[in-house]
């Protein structure tokens, strides 16, 4: 009898234990469910070869989980070698997959043979990043289908674009004229990069892929530093929906970030953020403009002060600013990373003068450091060996002033 007692109770305890452990997952699915559910989805398209060539190079280097990447492509074997989880190879029926030939209608033939299978591979995104080269066959002429694709799916949709450089002769660069005017009626919001602005960093020695590296930091800065102010538990929280707030409709913009250790590097961060020499837009006038604050524990709010109002002195008087603060272990230690958006401008362009004058007169340098940070712009930061020296006071004037003000107080 007691024996018979005994097993009963055990058999409940063990059944007990069962029910135990099937609840515990349970909570763990629900958990995991809703955190899924509540997390904006990120998906970065790269059209055409360039395209394809910017998101192989960006994908090893952003290390945010829940970021898909796309390529799509007429030349099936360039896309082969595209480091990217989903291809798409458009047009196969028109080009055999030997792709556009510089021909920007087979290009829009070829996305609309594979509209439907392009809305597919982005249905469910929230934000989606269109990055091409502009002047080809493909990635013209393309990327306004994907744009109507990602609109189609209630994406909020990111253009990233370059032009061609001079050399590459007057009918790459009407190519990218005529079919930039077609995509800017059809993205929310659109950065566009001129591949000449790269001699504003590079020196003669710089090796070819480095400096094509510096024009894609542009793009995995601008996907990287927008995630990140979504994804990560912030001191002050900035959500999806105030990125969409700001980014919405707004037609030209611009994107910066800013890296910065040492004394008055909120300053030094914003303004490397500010003056992008890559970038063909300025700050000024903005109406939305998304501020991002990262550092560590030692992360002052006069800091984010000094760097507000250096942007405040630049923009609308009535703009809509949003700014966010988090803590990144992944910075390194005294260094803070100032993340910059402006959007709802009438996008004024730099004057030409402003433009690099003589080739290679910039400072994109090679690092023997395994540790060091790749080289980066202006608004991509710098490299901690190459943090501003100590300078005069005239200097440090000019400094606190952004490159475009300094311009007007000297006209």
């Amino acid at each position: 009898m007691v024996n018979k007692t005994a097993k009963k109770k055990g058999k409940a305890v063990k059944s007990t234990a069962r029910k135990s452990k099937r609840s515990g997952r349970s909570k763990k699915r629900a958990s995991a469910s809703l955190q899924g559910d509540y997390s904006a989805r990120i998906k970065v398209v790269g059209v055409g070869g360039g395209g394809g060539n910017v998101i192989s190079r960006m994908r090893d280097r952003i290390g945010i989980r829940g970021i898909d990447y796309i390529a799509v492509n007429t030349d099936a074997q360039d896309l082969e070698y595209c480091n990217a989880r989903q291809k798409i190879c458009i047009g196969k029926n028109l080009t055999r997959g030997l792709g556009a030939g510089m021909n920007p209608e087979v290009g829009r033939q070829a996305a609309e043979e594979n509209r439907s299978e392009i809305v597919e591979a982005l249905r469910g995104a929230d934000l989606v990043f269109i990055a091409a080269g502009y002047g080809g066959g493909t990635g013209s002429s393309a990327s306004p289908i994907v744009a109507e694709a990602a609109k189609e799916v209630g994406a909020l949709t990111v253009a990233i674009v370059t032009k061609p450089f001079t050399f590459e002769g007057v009918q790459r660069m009407k190519i990218a004229e005529e079919w930039l005017g077609q995509l800017k009626g059809k993205v929310d919001s659109l950065i566009v990069i001129p591949n000449d602005r790269i001699f504003n960093l590079i020196k003669k020695e710089t090796p070819l892929l480095k400096a094509f590296e510096a024009i894609d930091d542009v793009l995995r800065e601008a996907v990287q530093g927008i995630a990140e102010l979504i994804a990560m538990p912030g001191i002050i929280n900035v959500d999806f929906s105030d990125v969409k707030g700001i980014m919405q409709d707004a037609g030209p913009s611009h994107i910066g970030v800013g890296f910065a250790s040492g004394n008055d590097r909120a300053i030094n961060a914003i303004n490397q953020a500010i003056n992008s020499p890559l970038l063909d837009i300025s700050i000024e006038g903005a109406k939305g403009v998304l501020l991002g604050f990262a550092g560590g524990r030692d992360l002052k709010m006069t800091e984010i002060n000094e760097a507000a109002k250096v942007v405040a002195g630049s923009i609308d008087p009535s703009a809509r600013v949003v700014f966010g603060a988090y803590l990144d272990r992944k910075l390194k230690q005294g260094q803070i990373k100032i993340t910059l958006l402006a959007t709802g401008f009438d996008g004024q362009l730099f004057k030409e003068a402003e433009s690099s004058t003589s080739l290679f007169n910039g400072s994109l340098y090679d690092t023997d450091s395994e540790d060091a940070p790749p080289p980066r712009s202006s608004s991509l930061g710098t490299s901690e060996s190459h943090e501003r020296q100590p300078s005069s006071a005239a200097d440090d004037d000019q400094w606190e002033v952004p490159a475009f003000l300094r311009k007007r107080k000297k006209n």
